[in-house]
């Protein structure tokens, strides 16, 4: 299927030989050239020459965002700065950004995983890609757009933002791709249909990273902008950027680029391997990063691995649809309810819009109370109230054993935003 940018193997069967061998490579490129890294392995009792198999994995130290903030701003380094072309740098939770060093090879193997999400996409040098993320220190714009000239289509560079230039490139330029957060498209759609400019567009897909979205969100953006095709990418500053997986033309999963890295999804809490289907923590090591490799990174992403054969003929593995962060849940009367958990809930009912909002309040009776606020369906298409409130307050109930109460607001009140919406609120204070 992937005929210009394949794999670096050309089976499931050939993959493990291939992992290990750049499993091998990166940790002695790292005990060799990075002493923070030798330090670390050799305090676990590892060197280069421990790594016989797959299963060495295990023996591994793990490292951590704050990793990146003890040795700022260089922590990672594993080449010279003659051979250092460029630095990425994303925010991180101490205030102190996570800095990534690339070499060429970095760039070019970057620029190829990308150039292969624009391939599964079914993109075609015709199309034209309006690229409507961020520019600067991080990643995502000039990724967006290096991958876009690299497989061959034509790149129009806006950033995000500004939806009255986005609307009127759309339409001068006639671009056919649009790639932004899933936040921005929304944006984009609503105010396209508000405008009445749906048949002046010649949109055919849109690629969304950084942010989940829901699927009333996605029909939204179908329906007010006509495209047919929407897919999820994948990446983070840590691991070269956005690109290094993306969703199929099915919806079934995203594929990610297991020749370039190792996936693991670990259990947040005993960081032992979980089962296929069940939800655990993305930890990544590099096969061939030189810049910055990363040796077990947790990267506090959660979503579950997706077992059996994609009907769109990629062979590559899946992981499900980012599910929310492991340090970004909320403990409510004992139970840990993650973002992505009431995205799903909410994803399963019919007659409510794009938009909600989760708070967590604690009340003057002692007690803590859960209210979600949710968007009434768009143009009437709403059930009658009783019946949506029930159905989410049954599905939460169902998939998170705790109760919440329900509120309903009418369809595009709620805040939206250019970038990421922040949708979860816990407003209670603790000692």
């Amino acid at each position: 299927m992937l005929k210009r940018f394949p794999a670096k193997v050309s089976s499931a069967a050939e993959l493990e030989a291939f992992q290990l061998e750049g499993l091998k490579w990166s940790v002695e490129h790292a005990f060799e050239n990075n002493p923070f890294y030798r330090e670390k392995l050799t305090a676990a009792g590892v060197t280069p020459a421990s790594i016989k198999s797959l299963d060495d994995l295990k023996r591994l130290p793990f490292l951590a965002a704050q990793d990146l903030a003890d040795g700022y701003p260089f922590a990672l380094r594993s080449a010279p700065f003659s051979d250092l072309v460029r630095i990425h740098a994303s925010s991180g939770t101490t205030g102190k950004r996570k800095v990534l060093c690339y070499t060429q090879k970095d760039l070019d193997d970057w620029q190829y995983m990308f150039a292969r999400c624009y391939e599964l996409a079914g993109l075609t040098r015709e199309d034209r890609v309006q690229i409507a993320v961020g520019y600067g220190l991080w990643t995502a714009g000039v990724g967006f757009q290096q991958a876009c000239e690299k497989f061959g289509a034509l790149a129009i560079p806006v950033g995000p933002g500004n939806l009255e230039l986005q609307t009127s490139l759309l339409i001068d330029l006639q671009a056919t791709v649009f790639c932004c957060t899933a936040s921005m498209g929304l944006l984009l759609a609503e105010a396209v249909n508000a405008k009445g400019l749906k048949n002046q567009l010649n949109l055919k897909k849109i690629i969304l990273g950084a942010e989940r979205s829901s699927n009333a969100a996605l029909e939204t953006m179908k329906e007010y902008l006509g495209v047919k095709e929407i897919y999820d990418i994948t990446g983070l500053t840590e691991l070269y950027g956005p690109g290094t997986g993306l969703s199929c033309r099915y919806g079934t999963g995203i594929h990610y680029w297991a020749d370039h890295y190792i996936l693991e999804i670990l259990d947040p809490t005993t960081l032992e391997p979980v089962a296929p289907g069940e939800v655990g923590e993305m930890v990544y090591t590099t096969l061939g990063k030189e810049g910055a490799p990363l040796i077990r990174y947790r990267s506090r992403d959660l979503t579950r691995l997706l077992e059996g054969d994609c009907p769109c003929g990629c062979w590559l593995p899946r992981h499900d649809r980012i599910l929310g962060r492991s340090d970004d849940v909320v403990i409510f009367r004992g139970v840990n309810v993650y973002p992505g958990q009431v995205d799903e809930v909410l994803n399963a009912v019919q007659g409510i819009g794009s938009e909600y909002q989760v708070f967590f309040d604690h009340h003057e009776d002692g007690r803590d109370y859960m209210l979600v606020r949710v968007e009434r369906a768009k143009n009437g298409d709403a059930l009658p109230d009783d019946k949506i409130m029930k159905q989410i307050v049954s599905g939460i109930k169902h998939t998170l054993m705790i109760s919440c109460s329900v509120e309903l607001v009418e369809n595009g009140t709620l805040p939206r935003s250019e970038r990421k919406t922040k949708r979860i609120f816990d407003n209670r204070k603790f000692e």
